[in-house]
């Protein structure tokens, strides 16, 4: 539905008091029936700024036939009609049909598959419905939706908020800045600028700290993150695989145009037909357009996609696959990867060390009182406390955020009331003046060392040290943010995350991949030193933040490629790191689930986040992992690298054998009396040899292909087009050597021989060039066995059938099948050599 179509009178909503804003949304604070929410559903449409229409069958085809090449060897095909010849008319047109149909067929399987592994990744919002708290997909949040929302969590729609507690938001795609808004109930004039709309919230933004419940109010293309998204193209920045891509689609453009064109002149000035010339001249150029090559593509990522899926690996952005197989280094946090992410209870201390009681009932009543985001250690802390016969009553709270680094809630135990901070211990100890000694209450800074050893000795031990603070609050007076000072410093709470078994054998793994962990991490250095020593990481090289903040960029981009871990990092400080380390020239990853990790999801060349992650973490990955851990990402990038390697199978077939029978076709045109090939036949020669390369995504990858990371080189592809080219035109003219000087072929014998060698020559060259080691070293698979020995068949047998007189094709003698076999031995032997030669002077150049 347009903008237009949705009420008027909402367009300043945020100058609406509640009660005015639910009567005109026909709904009320007690959220919508599921029957009314279906109903508005079908009004307003899905919640999406992208256009999510399945794909159309119609149009996608038709789109096998946008190439300007096919369309004008369709036009001269009609043309060569009008004038008498129909029947080559109608071969050619039933050709170029049977490729699109191939073509089609592919691509639109892989496009629909590929949807269907989205869904397995969607977000999903909680609303009020039916009277009931329930998860929705986000895509079917509907005006007049009550929604809850807390920390992480990303904003479904343009909202009211009717109920908050100390809510802050991230609005930097509005506003460009950086810092969190601070939100709350009210009502503002309906002229106040966006970014001063502090009881709004606005689709696309995401929640910092806090939580709130909130009206929607507009949805989709109507809110004002879809009114920015309209006016820009949404489409993501290219990676290099999609640059390559096109920048080969350029240069056989190129090479196709010039050799038309030539041709047809040449053929010209000869006296040859006109028609037959211009159609020779388009079937060429056909022949040396890779035609499949978009449906090669969709196929091999989508088949790779849902391998990927099968090892627990869900791709958002099919070209991120070969991202992700290039990738060289991964930078990860390292709780839920290199540990169990279960945090459990070490113990709960005093300041000189020993077992305290009443720091553990202190610090389960902060966990359990909190209202916030929901998290490991809090849980941790819960399960490990058994007496939970104490009332406490929650008068308030102020959520954790990343730059205070503390959780305090304010409680009432029936007789006081008590406020109770937990934190990181250098944000717990900024807050303190004083501290709960055997002795009683002392001055902070009388045993403010004690404390640092005291956390510094857990931290050696790997343990994760927060501290826990409290004091009484003035009766009567709400508990501010500014009220969290003057307070007592009572003890530590030690948590232990133990490493994943066989955490230290996946690093190995990652590492004999060509793929170099770097862990960036807020936890404190010595903690994360002492588990990377665990892990099997030799004398690992730390970087602090503080240290980070004192470099300069020059500095950092030398220091960055060394450094196995960075340690005590800000938020903001990840996506430098990342940033520096592209500029070094690695492809990064970056692993990560956290509210904070979406800025440096988007710098990494390949995002990855995991199922559990919070909203706007998912939403800014492109790949998403529905199992937490290394493992699963190392199966990950060798399906990537597989895929990648497959694709690339159909680019050399395309540029060896393709390139050297078009080059030798044409060169032979210019010499010969009559076409060596009719423009049917070699239109039927590049469907022949596309055949079998359609089953290239279930091929075997070798493991020389999988052991280091993969990367588009254009300059590789083009050196690797001249040289077996020109390798497969010197055997083509062999050919034409046999059926010229020794068998004297007339026209149709010598199109019939040139065909039968030529296609079969070009799909046995596949089992030469797909593979880096011996051809009789690297079995093909069984698909591609399979195409290749049918087409095999139907060459072989092709002139004693009734449709070789359509095709322009006579039987042969049968010696020449003896010459023909012989020239391709010495050809496949030749390229076998000359592959040999070219891997090893390739590598030695680079």
């Amino acid at each position: 539905m347009d903008a237009k179509d949705q009420t008027p009178d909402l367009d300043h909503f945020w100058s609406l008091p509640q009660e005015d804003l639910t009567r005109q949304l026909s709904c009320s604070l007690k959220g919508l029936s599921s029957a009314e929410a279906q109903s508005r559903l079908k009004t307003y449409g899905l919640n999406s700024i992208k256009s999510k229409k399945r794909v159309s069958a119609v149009l996608l085809f038709l789109s096998q036939f946008k190439s300007p090449i096919t369309l004008l060897l369709i036009a001269a095909a009609i043309l060569s009609a009008t004038l008498g010849d129909v029947a080559d008319t109608v071969i050619i047109l039933v050709i170029v049909l049977i490729s699109s149909v191939l073509s089609f067929w592919q691509e639109y399987g892989a496009a629909n598959a590929v949807e269907e592994l989205l869904k397995l990744v969607r977000l999903n919002c909680s609303v009020l419905r039916d009277g009931q708290r329930v998860e929705i997909p986000m895509e079917k949040v509907v005006p007049g939706d009550i929604v809850y929302l807390t920390a992480g969590d990303i904003i479904p729609g343009d909202s009211l908020i009717i109920d908050s507690q100390d809510l802050f938001i991230d609005e930097a795609a509005f506003t460009g800045e950086t810092y969190p808004v601070e939100k709350e109930i009210g009502v503002v004039p309906p002229v106040t600028p966006l970014s001063k709309r502090n009881n709004t919230l606005f689709m696309g933004s995401h929640v910092i700290s806090g939580k709130t419940t909130a009206l929607v109010v507009k949805t989709g293309k109507n809110t004002e993150f879809g009114k920015i998204s309209s006016g820009l193209q949404n489409r993501a920045p290219e990676t290099d695989f999609e640059h390559g891509i096109k920048k080969f689609g350029y240069m056989l453009m190129e090479v196709t145009l010039l050799l038309v064109f030539i041709i047809f002149a040449v053929n010209v000035y000869l006296h040859k037909p006109v028609i037959d010339s211009f159609l020779f001249s388009l079937a060429l150029a056909v022949g040396l357009t890779p035609q499949l090559l978009p449906a090669i593509i969709s196929v091999n990522l989508s088949t790779g996609a849902r391998r990927m899926a099968q090892k627990h690996v869900i791709v958002k952005r099919l070209s991120s696959i070969e991202n992700f197989g290039s990738m060289n280094i991964l930078c990860s946090d390292k709780t839920g990867t290199i540990t169990e992410g279960k945090v459990k209870l070490k113990d709960t201390l005093n300041l000189t060390g020993t077992h305290s009681d009443k720091v553990l009932l202190y610090a389960w009543v902060n966990a359990s009182m909190q209202q916030g985001f929901h998290n490991p250690i809090d849980a941790a802390i819960c399960s490990s406390y058994s007496d939970k016969s104490g009332k406490f009553v929650l008068k308030a709270e102020i959520p954790y955020d990343f730059v205070r680094k503390r959780l305090t809630v304010v409680v009432d135990d029936g007789e006081q009331q008590i406020a109770i901070a937990k934190g990181a211990l250098t944000a717990i100890l900024d807050i303190c003046d004083y501290a709960e000694a055997a002795n009683g209450i002392v001055k902070l800074d009388d045993c403010r060392e004690q404390i640092l050893d005291q956390y510094h000795q857990l931290s050696n031990q790997g343990f994760r040290t927060l501290g826990v603070a409290y004091k009484k609050p003035d009766a009567g007076n709400k508990f501010l943010r500014e009220d969290e000072r003057e307070m007592v410093f009572l003890g530590f709470v030690a948590l232990f995350d133990p490493p994943k078994a066989g955490v230290d054998a996946t690093i190995l793994k990652l590492k004999s991949l060509g793929v170099r962990l770097k862990v960036i991490t807020g936890d404190n250095a010595l903690v994360a030193k002492s588990l990377a020593i665990s892990v099997g990481m030799k004398d690992p090289k730390v970087l602090t933040g503080s240290a980070l903040h004192k470099m300069s960029n020059t500095a950092l981009f030398l220091q960055a490629p060394l450094t196995d871990i960075f340690a005590e990092v800000e938020p903001d400080q990840k996506e430098h790191i990342i940033a520096i380390l592209k500029k070094a020239g690695y492809v990064v990853g970056f692993m990560g689930d956290g509210i904070n990790d979406a800025p440096a999801l988007h710098t990494a060349d390949v995002g990855i986040s995991v199922d559990t992650a919070v909203d706007v973490a998912k939403e800014a990955a492109e790949i998403v992992l529905l199992s937490n851990g290394l493992e699963v990402l190392v199966d990950g990038i060798e399906e990537g690298r597989k895929t990648f390697t497959n694709t690339m199978k159909y680019i050399f077939m395309a540029t060896s054998a393709n390139f050297g029978n078009m080059f030798s076709m044409a060169g032979a045109s210019l010499i010969m009396p009559f076409l060596p090939l009719l423009p049917k036949q070699i239109l039927l020669t590049n469907l022949l040899q596309d055949f079998p390369e359609m089953a290239i995504a279930t091929d075997r990858v070798d493991n020389i292909n999988i052991e280091s990371p993969q990367k588009w080189d254009l300059r590789f592809i083009r050196r690797f087009m001249i040289i077996f080219g020109l390798l497969s035109s010197v055997f083509d003219y062999l050919t034409f050597g046999v059926l010229i000087f020794i068998m004297h072929a007339n026209e149709q014998v010598f199109q019939t021989g040139w065909f039968t060698e030529s296609v079969i020559s070009a799909i046995l060259i596949v089992l030469v060039v797909r593979t880096k080691l011996p051809f009789f070293k690297s079995p093909p698979g069984k698909l591609l066995s399979v195409a290749t020995i049918l087409v095999l068949i139907f060459v072989l047998i092709i002139p004693a059938l009734p449709i070789a007189g359509w095709l322009g094709f006579g039987r042969l003698p049968l010696y020449y099948y003896g010459w023909m076999f012989l020239i391709i031995a010495l050809y496949l032997f030749s390229a076998e050599v000359a592959k040999r030669i070219f891997y090893r002077s390739f590598h030695h150049r680079k």
